[in-house]
């Protein structure tokens, strides 16, 4: 553990240090996401203007939902984004023997190496909106519950990790990701929405086969809702579940992946 634990400091490290060398894209990347989260927040202010309830929410826990919106999206892009963008070229053109001969877990490699230091910056930001909608909240919510909310949005975060990369794994027999890109950055949209607005089997869908409308719900329901029991039993059911729909496709991957050296 303590070996990954140094790899990932110099990750950090000579992320950080190249992202000083690129100013105009560190600094245009703080600006897009300042505005989308502007955006996002008048978005909601519109429309609870006419309509006291969304999704079950009213306004103050909706402004809760968009801030675990916000730290989560600036989570995923600081942490594995980039990564998983580069995943698909590495396997077209055979570059993924370069991980996989390393001594360490070749997924956290591929999944961890490249910390979006432009991005860090809108972390803190969005960090910031959390806290600010969480204290402005009219209701007292307990420290526990706030912990829970926490460890909640991590792994959250994790099943938003697990589904990019299971929808990118198909490249080992496709060879073109374009398709599998656009496929999930559509349906990922999905969790930047109250999972209450949808119903019928298309909830049951999206929170359990294509589980988008629980990456940020369910920790947030975990918030306000008194019976919490089956959101963190659902959301650990799923996350592991996942895991190991990625591990088996990943096993398969490998077989069929045709090396730069084959």
């Amino acid at each position: 553990m303590s070996r990954y634990a140094r790899l990932y400091v110099y990750f950090l490290r000579f992320s950080f240090s190249r992202a000083m060398e690129f100013r105009v894209d560190f600094f245009f990347r703080i600006f897009m996401d300042a505005l989308f989260y502007a955006v996002t927040l008048a978005f909601f202010w519109v429309m609870y203007r006419h309509s006291p309830f969304m999704g079950g929410w009213n306004f103050d826990q909706a402004l809760v939902f968009a801030a675990a919106v916000f730290l989560n999206d600036a989570l995923h892009m600081t942490l594995f984004s980039n990564n998983l963008w580069w995943f698909p070229i590495f396997v077209n053109k055979g570059d993924l023997d370069y991980y996989l001969v390393r001594p360490v877990s070749s997924l956290f490699f591929l999944s961890l190496r490249d910390f979006a230091a432009n991005s860090f910056v809108n972390l803190l930001l969005a960090f910031a909106i959390v806290v600010w909608s969480l204290l402005r909240y009219p209701e007292p919510l307990g420290a526990d519950r706030i912990a829970l909310f926490a460890v909640l949005l991590l792994l959250g975060l994790f099943v938003g990790y697990l589904l990019n990369f299971i929808f990118l794994v198909p490249v080992f027999w496709m060879h073109n990701a374009s398709g599998l890109r656009e496929t999930y950055f559509g349906l990922s949209q999905l969790s930047s929405r109250p999972d209450g607005i949808f119903t019928g089997w298309v909830r049951r869908l999206l929170t359990s086969i294509l589980p988008f409308a629980l990456i940020v719900s369910f920790p947030t329901r975990a918030l306000f809702e008194a019976e919490i029991g089956w959101i963190v039993l659902q959301l650990v059911g799923i996350a592991v579940g996942l895991f190991a729909v990625l591990m088996l496709l990943w096993r398969l991957g490998l077989r069929a992946y045709a090396s730069a050296s084959s």
